[in-house]
């Protein structure tokens, strides 16, 4: 057993390259999607949750109180878009179209390949019961921002992972 499987921290990946937040402050990989919170560029008080599905590509974006997506009518939409370059950026065009199970020509390929993938099979509009979870996700990581600087644990944080070396 390795060094890491014994102790209760796991690894920070760092990611591909620096992302600004302000467009999209929230992406993850996680439940069989590509899924996060997007500013919308004409309203500073809305935002929208968009996601992909793995391998249907299948495409959902609301706003934070499931107001539809006036961009997402057949294809992805802007929101869905911005979403998938920043995940790119944050974890990697590899690993995203694995994650999403698209099949991206070339041997680097970028969010645009990628996103050219999915909407080539022509996606369907999906589910948006994901929303409500997930922005209530990034609404809790945004409540740790505001907790003051203290050395002594949290513990509803012993799960977050670490990035110092374990011993």
């Amino acid at each position: 057993m390795s060094v890491w499987e014994k102790s209760s921290t796991v690894r920070v990946v760092p990611p591909a390259r620096p992302r600004k937040l302000s467009k999209v402050p929230f992406v993850e990989l996680a439940d069989g999607r590509l899924q996060g919170v997007v500013s919308s560029g004409s309203d500073i008080g809305r935002v929208y949750v968009s996601s992909v599905a793995a391998g249907t590509y299948a495409f959902a974006c609301s706003t934070n109180n499931n107001r539809p997506c006036g961009g997402a009518r057949g294809t992805f939409c802007n929101h869905i878009r911005a979403l998938i370059g920043e995940a790119v950026l944050q974890y990697g065009a590899e690993r995203v179209a694995r994650y999403l199970k698209a099949d991206v020509d070339g041997d680097a390929p970028d969010a645009g390949a990628l996103t050219a993938a999915m909407t080539a099979t022509r996606p369907a509009q999906g589910d948006t019961s994901a929303a409500a979870p997930v922005f209530s996700r990034f609404l809790r990581h945004l409540a740790y921002l505001e907790l003051a600087p203290v050395t002594t644990p949290l513990p509803e944080m012993q799960w977050f992972p670490t990035t110092r070396a374990v011993a």
